[in-house]
C-alpha cells in the first residue's frame, strides 16, 4: 500500500527511466559476474553511479532554473496574447510579430535602417547576458560539481590502484545515455 502511494506521486516517465536504468545495470552486473571479474564490475559501477548522479543533478538544477525563470516572468507582456483573435493565432501562433510596428518603405532611409539594426543588436546583447546569468545556476549546480568530483575521484582511485579498465568504465558511463535512448524509443 505504501509503495503504491509513493509510485502515484512519481512521474510515470521517471519510473520508466528508472526501470530501464536498473535493467541495463542488472544486465551489465550479471555479465560481469559470469564472464568478467570483480575489478570489471567495480569499474562499471563507479562509472554508472557517477554518470547517473550527474544526470539527476543536471535535471534538478535545470528544473530549478526554469522554475526561477517562471517566478520572474513578466506577466504584463502576456496581456497582448489574451487580446489576440483567432486569425492572429493562426497567422502568428508564437506571437513573433506583434512587437514590431510597420514602417512604410518611403520612411526607410539608410540612417533609419542602421538605427533599427543597432536597436535589435542591443536587445540581443541584453538578452544574451540575461540568459547567461540565468543559465549559470544550471551548470554551476553544487550537485553537478559533486557528481563530476565523484567521477574524477573514482577514475583516479581506480587508476592509482592499477585496477582501471577503460572499456568497463566507458560501458558504465554509457548505461545512462543508452537508457535514456531506449526509454524514449520504447515510449508507448
Amino acid at each position: 500500500m505504501e509503495i503504491n502511494l509513493l509510485m502515484m506521486k512519481i512521474n510515470p516517465e521517471v519510473v520508466r527511466f528508472v526501470r530501464v536504468f536498473i535493467f541495463l545495470d542488472l544486465c551489465i552486473f550479471i555479465y560481469t559476474l559470469i564472464f568478467q571479474n570483480n575489478i570489471w564490475l567495480l569499474n562499471t559501477q563507479v562509472a554508472f553511479v557517477s554518470s547517473l548522479f550527474i544526470t539527476i543533478a543536471s535535471f534538478y538544477s535545470y528544473k530549478k532554473n526554469i522554475q526561477n525563470r517562471l517566478s520572474n516572468l513578466d506577466l504584463s507582456k502576456s496581456s497582448t496574447l489574451e487580446n489576440r483573435d483567432k486569425i492572429d493565432e493562426i497567422d502568428d501562433p508564437y506571437d513573433l510579430y506583434t512587437e514590431y510596428e510597420e514602417i512604410p518603405e518611403s520612411e526607410l532611409t539608410p540612417e533609419k535602417i542602421k538605427e533599427i539594426i543597432n536597436d535589435e543588436k542591443s536587445k540581443v546583447k541584453k538578452n544574451t547576458f540575461k540568459n547567461t546569468l540565468f543559465a549559470t545556476g544550471g551548470f554551476l549546480s553544487l550537485y553537478r560539481v559533486i557528481g563530476y568530483g565523484f567521477l574524477i575521484f573514482g577514475f583516479f582511485a581506480l587508476n592509482n590502484n592499477k585496477i582501471f579498465i577503460p572499456i568497463a568504465f566507458i560501458i558504465g558511463l554509457g548505461i545512462v545515455p543508452l537508457g535514456v535512448l531506449i526509454s524514449k524509443l520504447t515510449r508507448k
